[in-house]
Order: C-alpha cells, then structure tokens, then sequence
C-alpha cells in the first residue's frame, strides 16, 4: 500500500486532499476511465498502488490522474536541473573612462568591450566627470556616440545614455541574428 503524501512542489492535491464529488478519471497510461466518485477514484488508485492527482481543477468535472507521485516528482526535479544547466547568464561587464580620453585608449576600450559582447555579456558603459568637467556635459557626450558608433557592428544600445550623479553612463547588449 502506498503512504500518502502532501504536495509542496507544485500545489498540486493528491489522494485524500482531493474533496470533489465527481472526478474525471485518467489511468496512468493515458486512457479515460470515465467519470466517478473521488471515493471510488481514490479506491482504484489504492488498488492499482497509485497516488491520485489532481491535474486540472478548474475543469468540469476535475480530472484526476492515475501515477506514481514520487517518481513524477523526481522527473520534474530533474527536468528543472536540466533547464537550469542549459540556461546561459548574462553577466553585464562595465567599462569606465573619464571624458577627456585619447582617440587610442578609446579604441582600445572599444576592443574590450567587443570582446565581451561577442562572448554574450552586455556592457555598462561609464563616462565618469570629475571636479569641473561637470560644466561640460553636453559637449563629452560625442564621447559616448564615437564609442557606439565604434562597436554598432556587433551591439544596439540597450538603454541610452543617462546622468547618474556624476557618471553618464549607457548599456549595450550584443547583436542577435548573425
């Protein structure tokens, strides 16, 4: 005989946490048993040493599957650790630089930051103003569109330039669809 247990993962009600009064009945290969009682349900699923769940309770009647709880839970756990291994992070890299840069450092910048796009990361893009060079916001921000405009072939700018207390700083992420 089975123990019965309680469902944390997803919610889900099994065995004698179900209180319908009519169920539809699914077996554990798929087939329609029909529709009956959660008394006779629970009963065949007892017999058939099976947990009883409830897979869609906003149906008319509810329908109730036939299966073994446990190796259904282990199957979703190991589907979750597979999603989380595939799933690629995305990691935002910063490049800082003061506005008074040379054209070479520039490009070299430039370079680094190519290398983190092409490997998928975004970049945060910092112009950091010190002591008077507050004064001259509007006329460094062609720093910024000489950097974009060094690495439009492999980004687009994610979101546009922007005052953060004495930093001017833009995000680009990485072209899609080479």
């Amino acid at each position: 005989m089975k123990c019965f247990r309680r469902c944390p993962i997803n919610e889900s009600l099994i065995n004698e946490e179900i209180h319908e009064k009519e169920v539809r009945l699914i077996s554990d290969k798929g087939e329609q048993l029909g529709i009956m009682s959660s008394e006779e349900a629970l009963k065949i699923a007892e017999e058939a040493e099976l947990d009883l769940i409830l897979i869609a309770p906003q149906a008319k009647p509810p329908v109730c599957r036939l299966m073994d709880y446990s190796k259904y839970r282990y199957e979703q756990s190991r589907k979750e650790r597979d999603a989380k291994k595939k799933q690629k992070t995305v990691e935002v890299k910063e490049i800082r630089f003061s506005p008074n840069i040379d054209t070479n450092d520039l490009n070299t910048k430039a370079n680094s930051a190519r290398k983190f796009l092409e490997k998928g990361n975004r970049v945060k893009v910092s112009l950091r103003f010190r002591g008077r060079e507050m004064t001259h916001i509007n006329e460094t921000k062609g720093v910024l569109d000489r950097f974009t405009e060094a690495l439009a072939d492999v980004s687009i700018v994610d979101k546009p330039a922007k005052m953060e207390g004495r930093n001017m700083s833009i995000v680009l992420a990485p072209k899609t669809g080479k």
